[in-house]
């Protein structure tokens, strides 16, 4: 493994949990939603988890020049986006409304950090690297998931609304 792309690649990932965090949070601070705002502030503590696991893996990198053993531990299987599809919610929400272009934006910084994180735990020759790799990316995996299913049932709730579907 060549330690300096491994750093490069470590500095990205912290680069681009720390972008993902901040969205998160700015969009909990200015969104009306009750719901809207205690999802995404959870995004925005899981972002936090991993810029913690990422600095600490980074800095293992740079004392011992490799990857440390982690413990890779969270739960991301919790599907927080029933709690925001509430009906009142959906009711407030319109198709170019802050949090549904949020959404949009939060999907596609996921599908980012899913291509760096699969990528690298394929080319990863450090088992550790691997490991930490395929976590993060099964951990985006299940974000962008939930955000997906947001996507479409507003998407749904919006296109019914408008009559857009021929039945």
């Amino acid at each position: 493994m060549g330690e300096g792309e491994a750093a490069d690649i470590l500095k990205r990932a912290i680069l681009l949990e720390r972008r993902g965090r901040a969205f998160y949070q700015k969009v909990a601070s200015d969104t009306r939603s009750d719901a809207a705002r205690s999802f995404f502030s959870q995004m925005a503590e899981e972002e936090q988890k991993h810029i913690q696991v990422l600095t600490e893996q980074f800095d293992s990198l740079q004392e011992t020049g490799s990857f440390k053993r982690a413990e890779l531990e969270g739960d991301a299987s919790i599907d927080l986006s029933p709690a925001v599809l509430t009906k009142e919610w959906k009711e407030q929400i319109a198709a170019a409304d802050f949090e549904a272009a949020a959404i949009s934006a939060a999907m596609a910084m996921e599908k980012s950090a899913i291509t760096l994180y699969s990528k690298r735990a394929e080319t990863a020759v450090d088992a550790e690297e691997q490991a930490l790799y395929r976590w993060l990316a099964d951990w985006e995996k299940t974000h962008l998931d939930h955000l997906a299913r947001i996507d479409r049932e507003l998407t749904d709730e919006i296109w019914f609304d408008n009559q857009f579907w021929r039945f």
